[in-house]
């Protein structure tokens, strides 16, 4: 290998902000901070918005999409534009 074009690779820490959740891995990440780990050394540190700790997937606390609240936003918003273009279908040939 070519010496000097490859990126640091080392151990990092990401954390969730939402969750109490820390995870120690390997990665070429770029971080400013560091954070002490469980075994008393000084990592760097990458925050997160989600993780498995706090994804709705893996919680269990998944939303209901509401589809009909979607469909009468748009034709609020577009209705009039909307349903004149569907009314302006050009008649059958015979």
């Amino acid at each position: 290998m070519k010496p000097d074009i490859h990126p640091e690779y080392r151990e990092v820490v990401f954390k969730d902000k939402t969750a109490n959740f820390s995870i120690l891995t390997r990665s070429s990440i770029r971080t400013t901070e560091t954070i002490k780990w469980e075994d008393g050394n000084e990592y760097p540190v990458h925050y997160v918005d989600i993780s498995s700790a706090s994804h709705p997937f893996y919680t269990g606390k998944q939303q209901f999409v509401d589809t009909m609240g979607r469909v009468e936003k748009f034709r609020k918003k577009f209705g009039g534009q909307y349903q004149s273009a569907q009314t302006k279908k050009k008649p059958a040939k015979k």
